[in-house]
């Protein structure tokens, strides 16, 4: 008999939230962001609901007007692998710039995270769309879209390069004979590039998955063709079901186009499940952290997309404002979609920045109505999984405690986990060695 497809489950950890004002809730600990405990608390919580991955993202610019939890926050690599101790099978991704890094420390950093919790390492990788962040950085010029992307490639595969420096099998480590490794699996890289200028070899060997997981989140066409030629799961979000559908086929279509199968390629939609004993009960959290939002600080929220723009210059009740080519250089894929559905459904500025600050969703209801639209989505050819956030207090409990069992009992999630590397929970192969001789081990 064929096994059933089973969908995959991420949980975005995002301190205090991604609601500007959701820090003032009264189930919400204000100093969440950088509350150690309290993250292990919800790694736990994720882990016992058997879920593959949790996320930290991160950001490199901010000024005074960002949301209180970018404003002070755990860096992604360090807590993850104080994470890794405090758990055995969940997958640890965080985000890591190629604009504002180095290949070879960043090679470094996630293979040594990916020793450290036995191969549950992923890497998201971003190009960093705020302009702002070239300010910490030297004060160089911050690289043109596509460009970020090109950089982002050839940085791909140095890192790639540089974790394939051992094969699996060189340490020998035979105290008898003095043999610590085979010096003909050591590999040296040499990689000169148009960016980048690599030497190697990497001083740390692979993890029992090979490589840490590549995630990746760009939806314009450029970020679509990285994604996938390069990614092993692609995080995503889009409001109708029919959106998600032609996203998701899109992405397989050029992975295909690039020699790649589909299945080498993970679809997660972003959702924030709403949950609530009842429909009421699960609007009112809804409203509850809508309302403490005021106006001012929603266009602020939606300014940082568009590059910091101030939109308190503009009139609230009148149509959103023509801004001409505004955002093309940062969250391109995310500035188009705010334009356009405000120029196709007449929106005011107003209307604009509180669906951008306190998005309502489509995942809110009772248990068995958030299971039946993650189950429509998921049969529907929307998505191999879904990424989670918080979008209320106590939102990640809730969907663990009573959505979680209404997908395992529709045969929709596993019960118990299957592996203990975050490839082995995905369904991804480990990558073999570029270097490992035909027949041999890898």
């Amino acid at each position: 008999m064929t096994k059933r497809r089973q969908l995959k489950l991420g949980a975005l950890l995002h301190g205090v939230g991604g609601n500007p004002a959701m820090w003032r809730h009264s189930d919400t600990q204000p100093d969440a962001s950088v509350n150690f405990e309290l993250y292990k608390k919800w790694v736990h919580k994720a882990e016992a609901g058997k879920f593959d991955l949790i996320f930290i993202a991160d950001g490199l610019y901010i000024n005074e007007k960002s949301i209180p939890h970018f404003l002070n926050r755990f860096e992604p690599v360090t807590i993850l692998s104080a994470l890794a101790a405090a758990s055995t099978h969940i997958g640890l991704v965080g985000t890591l710039s190629t604009s504002y890094s180095e290949p070879f420390t960043v090679a470094r950093q996630f293979a040594s995270l990916d020793k450290i919790s036995g191969g549950r390492a992923g890497w998201n990788i971003v190009t960093s769309p705020l302009e702002g962040s070239a300010l910490n950085y030297g004060g160089k010029e911050h690289p043109e879209h596509d460009l970020r992307y090109r950089i982002a490639t050839e940085y791909l595969q140095v890192t790639r390069g540089l974790w394939d420096s051992w094969e699996d099998d060189a340490f020998v480590r035979n105290k008898e004979t003095g043999v610590f490794f085979d010096p003909d699996k050591l590999h040296t890289l040499n990689h000169k590039g148009e960016f980048f200028s690599v030497k190697g070899p990497l001083n740390i060997a692979r993890s029992k998955q090979g490589h840490p997981v590549i995630f990746q989140a760009g939806s314009s066409d450029v970020g679509r063709d990285y994604a996938s030629k390069e990614a092993d799961a692609v995080f995503t979000g889009h409001d109708r079901l029919e959106d998600a559908v032609e996203f998701y086929r899109d992405v397989k279509q050029r992975a295909a186009g690039f020699g790649r199968s589909a299945e080498e390629v993970l679809i997660f939609p972003g959702i924030g499940p709403i949950v609530g004993s009842t429909q009421e009960e699960a609007e009112r959290k809804y409203e509850e952290v809508a309302g403490l939002v005021t106006i001012e600080t929603a266009l602020n929220y939606l300014g940082r997309f568009f590059e910091h723009h101030d939109f308190s210059q503009y009139p609230l009740d009148e149509p959103f404002p023509d801004i001409g080519d505004l955002g093309q250089n940062s969250f391109r894929s995310t500035t188009d979609k705010i334009k356009k559905d405000a120029r196709e459904q007449n929106l005011t500025l107003r209307q604009v920045a509180l669906r951008s600050v306190t998005p309502r969703g489509n995942f809110i209801g009772t248990p068995e109505q958030v299971a039946d639209k993650i189950q429509q989505w998921f049969e529907a050819g929307a998505a191999d999984g879904f990424m989670l956030s918080a979008a209320v207090p106590n939102g990640l409990e809730d969907f663990v405690d009573h959505v979680v069992p209404i997908l395992q009992q529709r045969g929709l999630f596993r019960t118990e986990y299957g592996s203990d590397t975050l490839r082995g929970n995905l369904g991804l192969k480990v990558p073999a060695n570029r270097y490992a001789r035909v027949g041999e081990k890898v």
